[in-house]
């Protein structure tokens, strides 16, 4: 983490963070959020007492901020009602940390809703080895299952300029010797960009998960293939003379941006 970009108070909980561990007993229930294909992954466990929070503790796997995000809210929520820390909002978190930068401001989002999924258990008298068996479905960085909802400047200005929504078999040799970016969208874009191998040197499979979102034996196949792949990167605008030469990436492990060479980018529909 970076201190000109984090505040010192959420520096101070990433680095010291309150109530780490795990609670066990008939009066706990615990809520899970993440994704595992994406890295991060958050556990919140209550001790509920007379309807009220008498303990909080987490397990985090993630971003620092979704580890300072865990922590403050077990501070806030320490000794509220159910009802009242159902009220503790994603901007509530953020604010107690007297700000995120946007860019992680969705991290924010994790610990209120694992708060929320955990009193929900609760009341619904879900234990805690049922609700841990399956992560929910909400994770800190955008998981590659969600990537066509990502927003990317300049496409339209793209469309037969360098962008391709679809792909046919044939039209494979038109990308011969370029410099081609396929977005993670799962098994089929994997299959595209190993097929792509065969036509240039050149092929990246772009994903903002820390691993692409594919099956195992996909998996196993990419690794085998000459596809490069660019984990925890989120294009943000395609940039070029008339044609496409460049797309703008965010890095979400560093949060930084930088510039790719690229002669084509697909986005498979």
């Amino acid at each position: 983490m970076k201190s000109t970009q984090y505040t010192e108070k959420t520096l101070e909980h990433f680095r010291n963070p309150r109530n780490v561990g795990t609670l066990e007993g008939p009066n706990v229930a615990v809520g899970r959020v993440g994704n595992p294909v994406c890295g991060d992954m958050m556990d919140i466990y209550i001790e509920v007492e007379n309807d009220r929070i008498k303990d909080i503790k987490f397990q985090t796997f993630g971003c620092g901020s979704a580890v300072a995000t865990s922590s403050m809210i077990t501070e806030l929520v320490q000794g509220m009602t159910l009802d009242d820390a159902l009220k503790v909002s994603r901007g509530d978190v953020a604010d107690a940390l007297e700000g995120l930068p946007p860019i992680k401001m969705h991290c924010s989002n994790l610990a209120a809703d694992a708060l929320h999924e955990a009193i929900k258990n609760w009341r619904e008298g879900i234990k805690p080895e049922d609700a841990t068996k399956t992560p929910g479905g909400t994770a800190c960085h955008p998981t590659p299952a969600a990537v066509a909802e990502i927003e990317i400047a300049k496409l339209d200005e793209y469309e037969g300029k360098g962008l391709y929504r679809r792909v046919a078999v044939d039209e494979l040799p038109q990308l011969a010797d370029q410099r081609v970016v396929v977005l993670d969208t799962g098994d089929r874009a994997a299959q595209l960009a190993m097929d792509l191998t065969d036509h240039t040197g050149r092929v990246v499979l772009m994903t903002t998960g820390k691993g692409p979102s594919v099956s195992a034996a996909m998996r196993s196949a990419l690794r085998l293939s000459d596809v490069k792949i660019l984990a925890e990167a989120q294009p943000l605008e395609l940039l070029g003379e008339g044609e496409l030469e460049r797309i703008r990436v965010h890095d979400l492990n560093e949060d930084e941006e930088y510039e790719l060479t690229a002669d084509a980018f697909v986005l498979l529909e």
